[in-house]
């Protein structure tokens, strides 16, 4: 599908207003977008692993469901077809919503439209006992069946027995440039713990060592690390909100977690890189710094990995 010149030239202005971080000059490349979502061969349609202490499902993008024993956690739920009706999604939810289990606690990282999504949440209302989200968000968020909470940095909840704290990261907040001044605070990372787990989530976040050391310090056996590793390309642009690959590699080191899970791309077209590029570009990062797969869980949508065996 191509988009007319006419649009072609707005979407710049538009995805700006959005305050979504999306760079459109892959369109203006002429880039093909898809009438549909790619099918994935094969589906999960009951995620609970009984063999699992801890496992993620990459159902794409900022999205995973993270289990810690017997506790599910959702990231960031996008399921549409398309975000803020400009980017379409590259290929269809790892996980129909339906799907899902109970979930202890949903957790919105930041406004964006990749990662909070009004209708996404609509499907999975009566699955969520509770949604946290960052300092200010909470007000354009429309009424759920579940009740939601703000998080100060540092600040935690408990979540049915899931204790989420929130941390630092470096990102931007508001859900529209028009509305960043408003909330300059509304974007946060989490970390997850639960039953001697703990798992951090980035979110969106640059690169930024004395947050991650500082967030080590308060963490010190982190289980696993869900870290962004794209949109990478213009990095003059992106490098302000947002890591590339081998900073993600950095930015995991410095947490010390045991393992990383790469999430954050191949899902919209929300940059100039191409499909495979962000993950190639990581796996080159690990050859160079001596960081084997075992360590870096690189999954494609819709896989399920258990980082800790029951």
């Amino acid at each position: 599908m191509k988009l007319p010149s006419s649009t072609l030239l707005l979407l710049p202005l538009l995805c700006s207003l959005c305050s979504c971080g999306f760079v459109v000059r892959g369109f203006s490349r002429n880039r093909a977008l898809p009438d549909e979502p790619a099918k994935l061969a094969h589906k999960i349609h009951d995620p609970r692993r009984a063999d699992a202490r801890l496992a993620v499902l990459w159902i794409g993008h900022a999205t995973a469901l993270i289990q810690l024993d017997d506790a599910y956690v959702l990231t960031d739920p996008v399921f549409t077809s398309r975000v803020g009706e400009l980017s379409p999604r590259l290929v269809e939810p790892g996980l129909d919503p339906k799907d899902l289990p109970e979930l202890s606690a949903v957790l919105i990282s930041h406004m964006h439209m990749d990662h909070l999504s009004f209708d996404s949440l609509a499907m999975i209302e009566h699955k969520t006992r509770v949604m946290l989200l960052p300092p200010g968000a909470r007000a354009s968020v429309p009424r759920y069946a579940f009740p939601s909470h703000e998080l100060e940095r540092w600040q935690s909840y408990d979540a049915g027995g899931v204790r989420v704290t929130a941390v630092p990261v470096r990102h931007a907040g508001g859900r529209w440039a028009l509305d960043m001044a408003w909330r300059p605070r509304a974007f946060t990372g989490y970390v997850l713990e639960h039953h001697g787990l703990s798992v951090y989530f980035g979110g969106d976040t640059a690169f930024d060592a004395q947050l991650f050391t500082e967030t080590r310090e308060h963490f010190p056996k982190l289980t696993a690390a869900l870290l962004p590793i794209c949109p990478e390309e213009p990095r003059e642009y992106m490098r302000r909100v947002h890591m590339g690959p081998a900073e993600a590699l950095d930015a995991f080191l410095l947490l010390g977690a045991k393992h990383m899970v790469p999430v954050h791309f191949d899902t919209f077209i929300n940059s100039d890189d191409r499909p495979g590029q962000c993950a190639e570009h990581l796996r080159q990062a690990m050859r160079t710094r001596g960081v084997g797969a075992e360590r870096v869980v690189i999954m494609r949508i819709g896989e399920q990995r258990v980082l800790l065996p029951r």
